[in-house]
């Protein structure tokens, strides 16, 4: 955005007859057949397109950039469009746009991150939740990834508590929505296996105490897992599914019961441009869904899971909703101030900052 302020402002001190000669020139140049575009991280800009700003959390960074933007670019309503992309920590990204990021698109990890625009400026609607699928572009669940073979015997997130072996990595949850997921996963299997909320508590302390790294984001956290650090990593299934795909040597237990992951989107009050609408609505059409899936994200169109490749967790399959929805959650755990993994985070001398 400063670049194109100071643009403005060089093109207003040139004067009246160089503006005219530029435009002079833009015409020829137009006459001729001449056409120019601008980078972008991903996707081809095409002349007279619109220009899509996608802000989201780590992980499916290059499913857009690789998969879905160049699908999209190919049908009807995406002719002509290209794709700016910025990919990280889901929190950052949320404050970010909060602070000014130019964003059409937004795609988060939890829905504390989305409600943030809603409550600061209203960069996207209240009511986002009543989109198709409640607003979610995929599921997936919270999964352990070690190495081949599983030399650790770890099948549940209990046996990360009772293994002494085990020496875990998972983000930073003041700046990972993945690692929320993880923390609230070991939090619900404890309670569903007859714990008290005391007791499931203890569990997540136990297990924090097992971590070796929290890296700021699930992509971060992916790489010190796969350059050495620790021996066990907690993770979307979707990233253990590409681990798995592009050979490394790992494999994922699913545990009996675990958390469904639910990752919003949406289009910002400030999209200019009716293709993020259109956008949207090719990730949730079955073409999108299936371009998904391919990429190892469980569709939110029921109809397009594939057990097999989607297999339900052994025991059961856990809703945030459970623990009262992402806004309850946020305030009792994850408070900077007076959350209760917030406590526990700096007991272990680890930043809650956000």
């Amino acid at each position: 955005m400063r670049n194109a302020r100071n643009t403005r402002r060089r093109s207003v001190k040139i004067g009246l007859p160089a503006v005219l000669l530029a435009l002079l020139v833009a015409a020829f140049a137009t006459g001729c057949g001449g056409s120019s575009s601008s980078g972008s991280s991903s996707g081809s800009s095409s002349s007279g397109g619109a220009k899509l700003d996608v802000v989201g959390y780590s992980t499916p960074e290059s499913v857009y950039a690789e998969t879905l933007e160049p699908a999209f670019e190919k049908t009807a309503a995406g002719k002509g469009v290209s794709f700016s992309n910025s990919f990280g920590a889901s929190g950052d990204q949320s404050r970010a746009v909060v602070a000014g990021q130019p964003a059409a698109v937004v795609h988060f990890s939890q829905a504390g991150d989305m409600e943030r625009l809603v409550e600061e400026g209203e960069l996207v609607s209240k009511d986002w939740e009543k989109q198709p699928y409640g607003g979610y572009a995929t599921d997936s669940v919270v999964v352990i990834l070690v190495k081949k073979g599983n030399p650790l015997g770890i099948k549940s997130f209990k046996d990360l508590e009772t293994n002494e072996e085990a020496e875990v990595v998972t983000p930073n949850p003041f700046s990972s929505g993945s690692a929320r997921w993880n923390i609230m996963a070991i939090y619900g299997s404890a309670i569903e296996g007859g714990a008290s909320p005391a007791k499931a508590l203890e569990a997540v302390k136990t297990v924090l105490e097992k971590t070796k790294a929290q890296p700021g984001s699930g992509r971060d956290a992916f790489s010190a897992f796969s350059q050495g650090e620790g021996n066990v990593l907690l993770t979307y299934e979707n990233e253990a599914i590409k681990a798995e795909k592009e050979g490394e040597d790992v494999e994922y237990v699913i545990p009996p019961t675990t958390l469904q992951i639910e990752t919003p989107i949406a289009v910002t009050a400030k999209a200019s441009e009716p293709a993020a609408e259109e956008f949207l609505k090719f990730l949730w059409s079955d073409e999108g869904q299936e371009l998904w899936a391919e990429n190892g994200y469980r569709p939110v169109n029921p109809k397009l899971v594939d057990p097999v490749q989607f297999p339900a967790p052994e025991k059961s399959l856990i809703k945030i909703s459970k623990f009262g929805g992402w806004g309850k959650v946020n305030e009792d755990f994850f408070d900077e101030e007076t959350g209760s993994v917030a406590k526990l985070e700096n007991e272990l001398g680890v930043s809650t900052s956000g």
